[in-house]
């Protein structure tokens, strides 16, 4: 495969206003585990997939020992009248050139469904282990900020300081040649670990936005057991550095310092 290829699933596909949320692998899984508990609870449709030689070289291993390519795919819902199209999968682009091509495709069929406007999904990273409930906005149109803002989304000045990598960044800039809104919501997660508890406070600001009950039962599930890990974590670093001040002085270049 040496180009980008899309496979309809459906035909005749009639949206009203759609809004696309993009929810794909990155700080957290915050913006997949959404993407993906969404399509399960409003039964969402898939109408296309998206392969390209961009993601990496892979097949993944069904549970009955078939192969699956990886690949992305867009899904299509309603919710409270609103249509909905929900862009997730498997993997962002391996390359830059690849992130900015299937940024371009992305966008493509944004503008073919007729996209009124642009969530992306994300985390953003504190590096402490401790949850923090709360999300980080960013858009593409100024007047955007007020209108969110009353839904409990954070605008910091210069934040995230060292911007936004990958497709949530990305399409946020490459829609305002196309005039099209776009926003990028982040919840707080560590950065270390897959963030279901992220994921869970992101989608209850998400369904404000949209105007629907979501059952978040089984994020909290996960929340629950990811948890525990931390927990653990956070205990072997404490012991790690309380084991520091025992040791002697060393001229030695290793480091000995606990990395999350």
């Amino acid at each position: 495969m040496k180009e980008n290829k899309i496979v309809r699933l459906k035909d005749d596909i009639k949206l009203n206003n759609p809004i696309l949320l993009v929810g794909l692998p990155g700080v957290g899984h915050v913006g997949k585990l959404v993407a993906e508990h969404l399509i399960e609870e409003l039964n969402a449709e898939k109408i296309i997939e998206i392969y390209s030689p961009h993601f990496p070289p892979q097949v993944l291993v069904n549970d009955d020992s078939t192969i699956k390519l990886v690949n992305n795919e867009i899904f299509s819902c309603k919710a409270n009248d609103k249509d909905i199209l929900i862009l997730t999968g498997d993997h962002q682009s391996s390359s830059t050139e690849g992130h900015y091509e299937l940024g371009d495709l992305y966008l493509d069929l944004a503008e073919e469904f007729g996209v009124s406007r642009i969530y992306t999904l994300g985390g953003f990273p504190t590096g402490q282990l401790t949850h923090t409930d709360g999300v980080i906005g960013a858009v593409n149109n100024h007047d955007l900020i007020e209108e969110m803002g009353q839904y409990g989304i954070e605008f910091k000045e210069g934040e995230p300081g060292g911007g936004i990598v990958g497709a949530s960044g990305l399409l946020l800039g490459l829609s305002q040649f196309r005039k099209l809104d776009a926003l990028c919501v982040m919840g707080f997660t560590s950065g270390y670990l897959v963030d279901p508890k992220s994921a869970q406070f992101l989608l209850g600001i998400l369904s404000k936005i949209l105007g629907v009950e979501i059952d978040i039962t089984p994020l909290e599930e996960r929340a629950k057991e990811m948890e525990k890990i931390a927990a653990q974590l956070a205990e072997m670093e404490q012991q790690q550095r309380q084991g520091q001040q025992f040791l002697p002085d060393t001229s030695s270049d290793e480091d000995l310092r606990y990395i999350g």
